[in-house]
């Protein structure tokens, strides 16, 4: 039976509300002019100069620029020491890269389910999941929702299994009064374009050992003993060696230009996103979809995604027909995540089925993210609301 559909309709919107679109303001612009300027563009100043202010900020004792979370992701497993045949715990319900760095080192990914409310891996289920050959968890802060890490990390020290977070999402985030990124052994974070802090391409490890911050400095640049900026700065070139088979993976001061700034709006960002989120609750209280749980007094939520669930038995459209009508209004949204376990590689190469993780299915069936950004204006909320609205009207059963 064909759908009934909205099209040949006014749309919501006249222009496009493009999802994750980043908020450049004339600091970021004025610092990348000045980093061409100086002629230093790679690997320099403005990097270091990021890296202390991220280090500031979330009160770790190291903190690494790297071009990707996904760099950092790789180098923390490799610093960490893990390797061909071990095994490590995440969830299914991440981007691709969380689990692709673990194949990368020659590990096996092993995926223990979300809790539905929270779209978090399910700490209560973690142990049954570890083997003798397990040597790592990596926590997702999904959204930027801290995971229960007090429970993470006493099933961590009681398997001597080391913590690398996965928080592509929750630069702001806190839990239990604690930053992420100052609990694990190692926190890896993105600012990539749709990110709350954005470089463009960008990650940044932070961690409270020196010996494995140092590594990752030196794997991220071939392995040498001294990066570019130490090399040919105005101090004179200096020698260096080769002390690892290393990888390219650092991050350029035309990168951190715009890092630099983006961090001092974190905060005062983070106020214009709640605002944004309340409204969102508010508006779409009493519409046949569910709207992101609330958090309890202990979490700080860094508010990167608002994801929405569709109660498909009151609809008669799928998840992927509800967003391209959206689409079809002008208003751009993203899915936030297609479980791992059902893509092509993954079905194939660790065997498993539609069923193994219900809980992710579930949100990977029914999940939305709307527009969540500190660039939009009050006219561009009133349309996501508007248009969300009239799909589910017109679409209700």
């Amino acid at each position: 039976m064909e759908l009934p559909t909205i099209r040949g309709g006014q749309p919501v919107r006249s222009n496009y509300l493009v999802f994750g679109s980043p908020e450049i303001l004339d600091d970021e612009i004025n610092e990348v002019v000045e980093t061409l300027r100086s002629c230093w563009i790679g690997t320099g100043p403005r990097v270091s100069n990021f890296e202390g202010l991220f280090k500031n900020y979330i009160g770790s004792e190291y903190a690494k620029a790297l071009n990707s979370c996904t760099a950092g992701l790789f180098l923390s497993l490799k610093v960490a020491g893990i390797k061909e045949g071990d095994e490590v715990i995440t969830s299914p319900l991440t981007f691709a890269s969380t689990a692709n760095v673990i194949y990368h080192c020659g590990a096996i990914p092993v995926f223990v389910d979300v809790n539905k409310d929270t779209m978090n891996i399910n700490a209560g289920l973690i142990e049954k999941s570890i083997t003798k050959r397990t040597k790592a968890i990596i926590p997702v802060h999904f959204a930027g929702r801290p995971c229960e890490m007090d429970k993470i990390l006493e099933i961590a020290k009681k398997h001597n299994l080391i913590v690398i977070e996965d928080a592509a999402h929750a630069i702001e985030s806190k839990y239990k009064g604690k930053k992420i990124g100052n609990i694990g052994d190692l926190t890896c974070f993105s600012f990539y374009a749709t990110k709350n802090v954005v470089t463009g391409e960008g990650g940044m490890v932070t961690t409270n050992k020196k010996e494995w911050a140092e590594k990752i400095e030196t794997l991220a640049l071939h392995g040498l003993s001294k990066g570019a900026w130490q090399r040919y700065s105005d101090k004179g070139f200096r020698h260096y060696e080769v002390v690892h088979p290393g990888y390219k993976f650092n991050m350029m001061d035309l990168q951190a230009a715009l890092g630099i700034h983006q961090l001092k709006r974190v905060e005062s960002n983070l106020i214009k996103r709640e605002k944004i989120w309340r409204r969102y609750d508010e508006a779409l209280s009493e519409l046949p979809l569910t709207t992101p749980s609330p958090v309890g007094k202990s979490i700080k939520h860094g508010r990167h995604l608002y994801t929405i669930l569709l109660n498909l038995d009151k609809l008669k459209v799928n998840r992927n027909e509800f967003q391209e009508a959206l689409h079809y209004e002008n208003i751009g949204t993203g899915i936030h995540f297609i479980a791992l376990h059902l893509h092509k590689f993954y079905k194939e190469n660790l065997n498993y089925k539609r069923g193994a993780f219900p809980n992710a299915e579930f949100i990977s069936d029914r999940t939305i993210s709307l527009p969540l950004s500190s660039k939009l204006t009050d006219q561009d909320i009133n349309d996501v609301i508007h248009a969300v609205k009239k799909l589910c009207k017109f679409y209700s059963k």
